[in-house]
């Protein structure tokens, strides 16, 4: 490769967060916080990757950042000066793109220097080396529907570039790409960065891709979740361009994974009980049996280092965290130092038929899982065993906001049902024990 290996050295602060909280009103009146003490600076000549999962407040964060959103508490300095609102010299490149159809590749670029007023010959050849820059030459009078996906996102980069931003914000821009699409932007935008060809002085990239924040950023800062907290910052001394086969790379993404999978703790040092408020994970049946089966199977024998796994099956943290989630909290498997395991449970699962699977799993859910066993518990007391999902939403609302509590309700409804633990009639809302019950086996 034709870039310079040396990494940038970081100068002054661009950016600088303190103590950032973010509530938001729930229906009630009751606040539900979303952000809680975030505290996070960037500096000139650095890259910052951001990982979080959902509800870890990653897009409120960047909302806050670029001045589209208020905290409640804390401050934002860009540059050492309050935001209060838009500001100039931040730009954002996002995941869906964001194109207007109606524009030409020439005008979608065009737009935000329209809006700061660059006179239109000035706007033009601005424009024109932006698409030249991105590698779009030759696409000017295209419209966006005659764009493959990443030359889309090429358009979106150099919208962004345009206005010579000296902080760039990437909200997963690589995320709706396929593979080898995203791996060439990101090599091309590392390129231009270390060759110093765009003015852009410092970099927030917010990922849910562990192997790309490690491929490109000079530190990691891990958000953790409900509300959003940082639970983690690890500085990547790795020179570019990075190699992903060597040993220190991999090294540092076992890291990450081993970070992000870390279960809260008690003070007495302890993993917590599971109370009523625990935001249950979104995790399918058929697909926490198919990642257990798969990890019973041939190579892995029950045990997998999670970034081997998540690659060969292709899951990002979006969809391998809460499956690992699920399958620690309903104690099938644990995850310690990057890697994964099926619990001795966990293997009687999958050695087990369809039928005793689902007792094996009762079992585990009335263990483990304390909001499925308070469903069952006012259910087997209500006359005639029914009761309205209503009455557990209005539960589930006094810790979560609406559209939260609701999903954690449906995935206590999808595992009860699951078990035979009670039925549900999603016209009428209503739990009932209309199916043979668990609790009195075994």
């Amino acid at each position: 490769m034709s870039y310079m290996t040396e990494t940038l050295q970081p100068e002054h602060d661009l950016l600088t967060l303190s103590n950032i909280c973010k509530s938001f009103k729930k229906t009630g009146g009751e606040e539900h916080l979303v952000l809680d003490g975030v505290s996070l600076n960037i500096k000139e000549g650095e890259i910052v990757a951001l990982l979080g999962r959902s509800g870890s407040g990653k897009s409120t964060l960047l909302r806050i950042i670029s001045g589209l959103a208020r905290p409640g508490s804390g401050e934002v300095l860009y540059s050492g000066k309050p935001v209060t609102g838009p500001v100039k010299g931040l730009a954002m490149v996002f995941q869906t793109f964001a194109l207007f159809p109606w524009f030409t590749v020439l005008e979608n670029v065009e737009l935000g220097l329209d809006a700061m007023g660059v006179p239109q010959g000035e706007r033009r050849q601005r424009a024109l080396a932006a698409i030249d820059l991105i590698g779009l030459d030759g696409f000017e009078s295209a419209y966006p529907k005659e764009l493959s996906g990443g030359m889309r996102q090429r358009v979106g980069f150099a919208r962004a570039l345009v206005v010579e931003p000296t902080l760039l914000l990437m909200d997963e821009a690589f995320s709706a790409l396929d593979v080898l699409t995203a791996e060439t932007l990101r090599t091309d935008l590392i390129e231009l960065w270390l060759e110093r060809r765009i003015p852009t002085k410092g970099i927030l990239l917010v990922s849910h891709n562990i192997e790309e924040a490690v491929l490109l950023a000079d530190r990691i800062v891990i958000l953790g979740t409900n509300p959003g907290t940082i639970l983690a910052e690890i500085q990547i001394p790795l020179q570019h361009p990075r190699d992903r086969e060597a040993p220190p790379f991999r090294q540092l993404v076992d890291e990450v994974y081993e970070l992000m999978t870390k279960r809260p703790r008690s003070a007495a040092g302890k993993s917590e009980a599971v109370p009523l408020s625990y935001r249950l994970p979104s995790a399918p049946i058929n697909k926490l049996a198919g990642f257990m089966e798969a990890l019973a199977g041939e190579p892995y024998n029950g045990r997998a280092d999670l970034p081997e796994l998540a690659d060969q099956m292709g899951f990002g943290v979006e969809e391998l965290f809460p499956l690992l989630e699920a399958l620690e909290i309903l104690a099938f498997a644990r995850t310690e130092g990057g890697d994964v395991e099926l619990s001795t449970s966990g293997k009687s699962f999958v050695d087990s038929d369809i039928l005793h699977r689902k007792v094996i799993f009762a079992e585990h859910l009335i263990r483990h899982v304390s909001l499925a066993a308070h469903i069952r518990h006012i259910i087997d007391e209500r006359p005639g065993n029914r009761a309205k999902e209503d009455r557990f939403l209005r539960e589930l609302e006094d810790f979560f906001s609406e559209d939260e509590a609701e999903r954690v309700l449906q995935v206590a409804i999808e595992w009860g049902r699951y078990a035979e633990h009670f039925a549900y009639e999603e016209a009428s809302g209503i739990l009932s024990l209309e199916n043979p019950g668990r609790l009195d086996e075994g």
